[in-house]
């Protein structure tokens, strides 16, 4: 009977196949069937063979029909028995008891890296759509997808590699106005500085444009809503969230719809981008949270919670450049004044749970004047002023901007209040406003339209300018040329994203696509990175980037499994890092930067220095060798000043070798000079999000 049920399901295989992958014609009346061989006593009899005009019709079985026409299972010599569900049924096993045999079966952990920008504007951006008339909402969604647009300058663009999502987040503060103003669309002049504005964008001269823009920049900073319709706002936001779904493609491109809230009181930014799970089903049943209907990060977080109960959808929130705050974004008390609270820390923790560490507007992951001993802290520093360039930056105000900082004031905030405000993982964006996201530097089309590369000048141009003392200003050439998001999920997808981000297991970079896995736990072991899955063992015994350790097993210490591979287009690296913050019994807060893996025969200086790994770059010639550092570097690492009485957090970083800047491209390409003070290189960086530990 064993040999029988084989059968059966071999028959059964080849009958599915053979109706895949042929047509399958009846039998030519003038052929013959073989007549079947005699079946057992249990078996119906076989049919009498027929005139030879036709095939014979089987007889009436007792137990199992005869098979359908053109069947090629019917009773022959060398099958004794029919194809029918009975034999199916039986030929197939019971239920199986105990584990599959597939190992991969029943895994849920992520396996997959997805690339993407959490921060872009379009021309529907008050401040990019003066300039930039080109890039709508679905040229941006259509760029970040692989495709050649023509950027705002006329100049062909297209990424050396698509994105896998994201973040279209315009500005909530008149939403739409430039594109409503350039369809002449009444409702945006009814005033007469629409109607001026208008005039001066149909003239086409610059002038008077940017004179425009700066008008409407000047009203969204004094608070000023007096030009901003609802109806047509309404009429922006549905649209976008429409483009949003049309240009989504689950499994294949993530189109999510956000927007950026641009709360600055007083000129420090405070500003946030709100990113929704959903489509245009739920998005419309709201507006977008703007300045004007509250400047408290408090009253967006309400709004948050509201819009999730009232259309069950998700959404969360990242801040963005802190280091532009003046010390307001991670102040130790709220916008009035009040001092922090365990409702206040709960809230924060629920609707941001990731922080924009690294963008155009300069790199925020730690300050070299706060950081001393880290020789790789002083990158893409912004630290003149705020964000509009009114107030200068003064040295205590540092900590209250910048990650590592507000990582370590976490903690302190965690021992007293019992809940942690700054707890978040870290993500990169570009904050384009070309609608192009380009973070590369070899392909850099800048912050804004009217500094893309189509003149040797354009590293000369103020970004930032201040109204009041020229050493606020800041410089086109000072743009950091970054970053990236990546998340690592189970599907690219709006849920798959938005998951990965509240479980913060996402990283920054600086623009490369690095792949980065960071695992904490209590006994990983160097033999640990020989097996073929160490993820799979990562998940199974510890906990990954962005999650929580606690209580240590008596005698043990924090251990890492940590492993870095190269952007397959990129730069070798020079080294991996982690960055450990922690308080101390004292109540003092400290950090320190251990190097765990690097590249070459270097070794470890007295005072845990590493050399450097040296410089190929040929600034001339915007070009460099991957003949020095390694494209991969693994390691498992234990922390040797663990102390389970200590809270502490541990983050990942990791250093490409020195690799050429936009600026030296664009000297190399259309022969601008390099601006004084830029070396036209530099080391480009990848950061996790923690690992954080309570005892």
């Amino acid at each position: 009977m064993t040999t029988r049920r084989h059968l059966a399901l071999v028959v059964l295989g080849t009958t599915i196949l053979g109706a895949a992958c042929t047509r399958q014609e009846a039998p030519a009346p003038a052929e013959e069937p073989p007549a079947a061989e005699p079946a057992p006593a249990e078996e119906p009899p076989a049919a009498e063979p027929a005139p030879a005009e036709k095939p014979p019709a089987a007889e009436p079985a007792p137990a199992k029909p005869a098979p359908a026409a053109g069947s090629e299972d019917g009773p022959t010599a060398a099958h004794d028995f029919y194809l029918d569900e009975e034999s199916v049924r039986e030929g197939l096993p019971e239920e199986a008891e105990g584990p599959s045999y597939s190992p991969y079966a029943g895994e849920t952990f992520p396996q997959n890296v997805y690339w993407g920008d959490a921060h872009l504007h379009s021309s529907n951006s008050f401040d990019a759509g003066f300039v930039n008339f080109r890039v709508g909402p679905e040229e941006a969604y259509r760029f970040a997808r692989g495709e050649e647009v023509t950027a705002n300058n006329g100049m062909a663009a297209k990424l050396v590699r698509p994105l896998d999502w994201v973040v279209l987040s315009d500005h909530a503060e008149y939403l739409g106005i430039t594109p409503g103003l350039r369809a002449k669309d009444p409702r945006v002049l009814k005033t007469e500085e629409g109607r001026r504005w208008a005039a001066a964008i149909e003239k086409g001269e610059f002038q008077a444009i940017y004179k425009s823009a700066m008008e409407v920049v000047r009203l969204v900073m004094s608070n000023d809503d007096s030009l901003q319709d609802p109806e047509f706002t309404r009429s922006v936001w549905k649209e976008s969230s429409e483009t949003a779904d049309r240009m989504n493609q689950p499994g294949l491109f993530t189109a999510l719809t956000a927007f950026e809230w641009t709360s600055a009181p007083g000129g420090r930014n405070l500003h946030r981008v709100v990113i929704f799970g959903d489509g245009a089903d739920r998005t419309t049943q709201v507006l977008p949270f703007s300045l004007f209907d509250s400047e408290d990060p408090e009253d967006l977080w309400a709004y948050m919670a509201d819009y999730e109960k009232k259309t069950g959808g998700s959404v969360v929130a990242l801040a963005h450049n802190g280091n532009l705050s003046n010390g307001a974004m991670f102040a130790l008390e709220t916008l009035e004044g009040e001092p922090l609270t365990r409702d206040y820390a709960v809230r924060r923790m629920r609707w941001e749970p990731i922080y924009e560490v690294t963008q155009i507007k300069g790199d925020g992951e730690a300050h070299p004047a706060l950081s001393p001993n880290d020789e790789f802290a002083d990158y893409g520093t912004w630290d003149k002023g705020d964000i509009v360039g009114y107030e200068p930056k003064t040295p205590e105000m540092l900590p209250h901007e910048y990650a590592r900082s507000a990582l370590k004031l976490g903690l302190q905030l965690d021992a007293e209040l019992g809940a942690n405000p700054f707890k978040f993982g870290m993500v990169g964006a570009t904050d384009s406003h070309t609608g192009l996201a380009t973070a590369n530097e070899t392909n850099f089309f800048g912050k804004a339209s009217h500094l893309e590369p189509d003149n040797e000048k354009r590293a000369e141009y103020k970004i930032l300018e201040s109204p009041v003392d020229e050493s606020l200003t800041s410089y086109a050439w000072e743009q950091v040329a970054g970053g990236l998001a990546a998340v690592w999920a189970s599907e690219n997808t709006r849920k798959g994203i938005l998951d990965a981000m509240r479980r913060k297991e996402v990283y920054a970079t600086t623009g490369p696509r690095m792949t980065v896995r960071l695992f904490g736990g209590w006994d990983f072991i160097g033999d640990d990175l020989e097996t073929p899955r160490p993820e799979k063992l990562g998940y199974a015994r510890g906990v990954p980037m962005g999650g929580d350790l606690s209580s240590a097993p008596k005698g043990k210490s924090a251990s890492f499994l940590i492993w870095a591979a190269k952007d397959p287009d990129g730069a070798h690296l020079d080294r991996v890092q982690v960055v450990k913050g922690w308080l101390d019994a004292s109540g003092k807060l400290n950090e320190k930067v251990y190097d765990v893996a690097w590249s070459g025969k270097r070794k470890l200086r007295r005072g845990g220095k590493l050399p450097a790994v040296g410089n190929t770059v040929d600034v001339a010639n915007a070009s460099y060798r991957n003949s020095i550092g390694s494209p991969m570097l693994a390691t498992a690492w234990t922390d040797p000043d663990f102390d389970p009485g200590e809270r502490a957090f541990y983050y990942v970083r990791v250093i490409e070798i020195p690799t050429p800047k936009w600026t030296a491209y664009d000297a190399k390409r259309i022969g601008a000079k390099l601006p004084e003070g830029d070396s036209g290189f530099h080391q480009e960086r990848a950061y996790t999000s923690p690992i954080w530990y309570t005892p």
